[in-house]
Formats: structure tokens, sequence, C-alpha cells
């Protein structure tokens, strides 16, 4: 069994520090450890495990520590203005990386969401020591598993996923795409994610205290927290990603199978294809509860095959509805992202539901009310 105690002894020590936070961060992290052979982990899984653990604590520790030692510097509340969500693979990524191309924004990107402290400033951002290595390293997973990169990916200057400071609490669904552990999910699913909220925004206002907003951010599993993270950025904009349900789960699935494939060698194929639509079509289902409650007065919905034809004006629409202008600076940097972008660039994604035994209809039926509220072009799946 994977030992929590000695590894949290084992990174204080290291760090000197001994606050982490919240308690409940436990929570996951101990569902996880206690379900670890489940996993079936590899010698690669095995480390990518206890360094994704190691790091997490890591950052947690510093987030705390320096709030604790700053707590003028890091008291005013984080800017965001906008929030990308959406079902994973209906343009979450597309769309968070082409906003985070205005200069004026403020984005997550990697190196700082996975090592927050010191807060790296705004005079000097993309000199900073962490980013120059994360550029100079690159992307271990290219190494041991290149086919990923044809499904997902995001240079160290890219915007990433709320997933990563969300995985530090443990609690993202991030980590169950990676690993494989039983009951992870079901216990993330059915747990208060407040706490890991909370975090989040540590981490924001740690960051923002050198370099503000106003953020966008992104990540499909904000879907299981609406209550929370509407709660938490009260002044976000919501921006909804669409595409047809159905061809967005054989495209995770498959995404899934690859990612978790580098960590171990067994075969999790009919596991996936029996639990992870359950998971994907809970991410649908909580926005349409959210806004069947709350109405739509803080959303905007982009539709992937806009996003496509027409993603400056895209963009246009939301900022349009937060009261925002797109410069010229900002256009002319759009564009050029949108150049060095194209889709397929690493290599062709194939997938299909049936790879997988499943079939469209239950989807659609499980998914009548979100079918029914917006109009998304049926696509093979």
């Amino acid at each position: 069994m994977y030992d929590v105690d000695a590894v949290l002894q084992q990174v204080a020590e290291a760090e000197g520090l001994d606050d982490f936070g919240h308690p409940s961060f436990r929570d996951g992290l101990d569902v996880m450890a206690a379900n670890l052979d489940s996993a079936h982990l590899n010698d690669i899984g095995m480390a990518a495990f206890d360094s994704s653990v190691r790091g997490a604590l890591r950052n947690r520790l510093r987030v705390t520590g320096w709030t604790s030692t700053h707590p003028a510097e890091t008291a005013t509340a984080p800017e965001v203005q906008i929030i990308v969500i959406g079902l994973s693979r209906t343009g979450t990524t597309a769309l968070s990386h082409l906003l985070g191309a205005d200069p004026d924004s403020r984005s997550l990107r990697q190196w700082e969401a996975q090592d927050s402290v010191p807060p790296p400033p705004r005079e000097g951002y993309w000199s900073d020591p962490r980013y120059l290595a994360a550029k100079a390293a690159g992307n271990m997973l290219d190494l041991v598993n290149p086919r990923f990169k044809a499904i997902h990916h995001d240079e160290p200057e890219d915007p990433v996923e709320c997933a990563i400071p969300l995985s530090h609490h443990f609690a993202s669904i991030s980590l169950q795409n990676q690993f494989n552990i039983e009951g992870y999910a079901d216990w993330l699913l059915s747990t208060d994610l407040g706490p890991a909220y909370d975090f989040h925004r540590q981490v924001l206002q740690v960051l923002g205290s050198e370099y503000g907003g106003p953020w966008q951010l992104k990540s499909p599993v904000h879907g299981y927290a609406m209550e929370t993270v509407a709660a938490a950025y009260p002044e976000a904009v919501f921006v909804q990603t669409h595409r047809d349900p159905a061809r967005c789960i054989a495209s995770t699935l498959s995404l899934t199978e690859c990612l978790s494939g580098t960590f171990t060698d067994h075969d999790f194929h009919e596991q996936i294809a029996r639990e992870w639509p359950n998971w994907l079509m809970t991410i649908v289902e909580r926005i349409v509860d959210y806004r069947e409650a709350h109405g739509d007065e803080r959303f905007v919905d982009i539709a992937y095959q806009d996003l496509l034809a027409d993603p400056i004006g895209c963009v246009r629409r939301i900022y349009a509805r937060v009261g925002r202008e797109l410069t010229p600076e900002a256009e002319t940097a759009m564009e050029r992202h949108r150049a060095d972008q194209v889709q397929g660039k690493y290599g062709r994604h194939t997938y299909s539901l049936a790879e997988f035994g499943l079939e469209r209809g239950p989807i659609d039926e499980r998914l009548a009310r979100y079918l029914e509220r917006v109009d998304v072009p049926r696509e093979e799946a």
C-alpha cells in the first residue's frame, strides 16, 4: 500500500513547512492510496503517481506558506472574468488557447500551476526560470507516449486546465484519466468540492498578487461542481462549448485509454467503456441542472462548428458579453496563434463508439434534456 503518512512527512521535512491547508485534501489521496493496486501501475506509472503526489503536496505547502507570510498581498480576490466549460473534446482547449493569446488576459500556465511560489511578476514573466526550464525540458509524455500528442497537447506557454490546482487537492477526474484507480471517480462525484475550490482560489490569489487578471480559466471538470465554482467566482461568465455528445464521448474514451495506457500494462478497455460514459454524461447533466435552476444569464454558448469556422467571431461574442474590447493587438496575436495551431498539427486522432462496444442511442436518451436545449449538429460517432 502507498504510505501517505510517510510521504507527507518526507515532503514536509524537505520543504521545511508543515501546513498543507484544509485537511480534506487527504480524502481523495487516501482513496487513491487505498485502491492503488487496482490501477496495475507499471514502473513508469508508479514513478508518475508518486511524482504527481509529491509535486501536489509541495505546491500545497508552498502556496499555504506564502499566503501565511504574505497575507496583505494575497488577500485580494482574483478577477476571474471568463470560465470555459463544457464536455471534454468540445473545443474547450482550442478556445482557451485562443483567449490566452490576448496579451491583456491572465491565463493559468502549466509551469506556474505546478510550481506557484514565488508568484511570477508581470515584468519578466516569460523569462521566469520555471518557464525557461519547462520550455527546455520538453514534454516527457511525448517521449514515453508519442501517440498522445495527436490527441491533446499543451506547450509550456499555453493555458492549461484548472484540473491542475484541483488535483493538488486530489479532487479532479484528470487523475482518473491517468491512473484508473477503482472507487476514485465515484468518490469524487459524491464529495463536497468546496475545499478544493478554496485551494484553487488561493492559488489564483497567490499568482495574482504579482500578476493579476482578468483571468480566463478553463476545464470540463468545473461541470462537476457548478454551484461551487459559481459561488467561488460570482462575477465570472461561463462560456459553454457544444458538440455532439456521442462524438465527444467516443473521443474522450480513446484519449483516456491512450493516456492511462502509458502508466499500466493492464487492459482497461472494457472498464473504460463501462465507466467513463457515465462520468462524462454527468458533466453535461450537472451543467443543465445549474442552468435550469439559475437561468442562462451567466452563460455564452459557443458551438464547436462555429469555433472552427470563425474563431475570432466567437471571441468577439464572448468579449461583448463581458464588456471587453478585442483590441487590434489581441486580434493579431490570436490570428498568429490560429495560423500556428492548425487542427491535426501533430497527427490525426481516429476513434469511434463502436471500438468500445457502444452505440449512440443510450447517450442521446440520457442527455435528452441537453439535446432539447442545444441544437448540436450530429456527427459520425
